[in-house]
C-alpha cells in the first residue's frame, strides 16, 4: 500500500508511518518545516515539502497522485486560532479537495473526541480549535471520498497497551499516540471500514479485534 500522510512529523504520524514501513508499505510524509524533513525520514518515510497554507489544491495534488489512501493528522498544535482554521479547518478542505482531484479516495482523518478536557476548563483557544475540528468533519462527511474519521480521546505518549475501546460512540477516556497509530495502521488495512466515524480510547479489547468488529459484515 502507498500512504501519504499529512501531518507526518506529529506524534501520531511519526508512529503510524514506523508501523506502515515496517510491514513493507511505502510511505510519503509531508513536512512545512524544513527541520522536520529528518524527523520524518527517520520514521520510515520519504519526506517531501508542503504547505497546507499556501499550497494551491492542483498543487497537493500533484503531490497525492499515485497513492491509495491519505492520512491527515496535521495541526496547528496551540500555534493560534488563526492557524488553527488554516491548518486544522482549511487545510483539510484542501487536502480532501486534492484527494478527490487525484483520484486518491481512501481518507482518514485524525479528528478530536468531543468531550476533550471540557472537565479542566479550556479557553477560548481550545474551544475555537473543538468548532473547527468538527467543521473538518463534516465537511470531509460530505465528499465523496471513502473517509473514515477516527476521534482519539486525550493522547498520551506512554507506551501503547495494544488495547483500545472503539466504536461511533464510547465513554470518554485516554489514549496512547501508539495504539492511535496502531488502530489506523490496522483500518487501512480494511477498505470496508468507510464512511464511518470512530470515537477511540484505552480499552480491553486488542486493536486489531476492534478494527475487525467494525467492519461491516460480508
Amino acid at each position: 500500500m502507498k500512504v501519504f500522510q499529512i501531518g507526518a512529523a506529529g506524534g501520531v504520524g511519526r508512529r503510524l508511518a514506523r508501523l506502515l514501513a515496517g510491514r513493507g508499505d511505502e510511505v510519503t510524509g509531508m513536512y512545512r518545516d524544513p527541520a522536520q524533513a529528518e524527523t520524518v525520514r527517520a520514521s520510515g518515510a520519504t519526506p517531501v515539502a508542503g504547505d497546507l497554507i499556501h499550497d494551491p489544491v492542483e498543487a497537493l495534488a500533484g503531490k497525492l497522485g499515485g497513492h491509495d489512501a491519505v492520512v491527515f493528522s496535521a495541526g496547528a498544535h496551540g500555534t493560534g486560532m488563526d492557524k488553527t482554521t488554516l491548518i486544522d479547518g482549511k487545510g483539510l478542505e484542501k487536502a480532501a479537495d486534492a484527494a478527490a482531484r487525484a483520484g486518491v479516495s481512501r481518507f482518514v482523518l485524525v479528528s478530536v473526541f468531543p468531550d476533550a478536557l471540557r472537565a479542566g476548563g479550556a479557553g477560548a483557544g481550545f474551544e475555537h480549535y473543538i468548532k473547527v475540528k468538527k467543521s473538518a468533519d463534516v465537511y470531509l462527511t460530505r465528499t465523496g471520498l471513502d473517509w473514515l474519521i477516527v476521534r482519539p480521546g486525550t493522547l498520551r505518549d506512554e507506551p501503547g497497551t495494544g488495547r483500545v475501546t472503539a466504536g461511533p460512540a464510547v465513554e470518554y477516556g485516554d489514549v496512547h499516540r501508539d495504539d492511535v497509530a496502531a488502530f489506523i495502521a490496522a483500518a487501512l488495512r480494511e477498505p470496508a471500514l468507510n464512511r464511518v466515524i470512530v470515537e477511540l480510547t484505552t480499552g480491553d479489547t486488542p486493536v486489531g479485534d476492534a478494527v475487525a468488529r467494525l467492519v461491516p459484515s460480508r
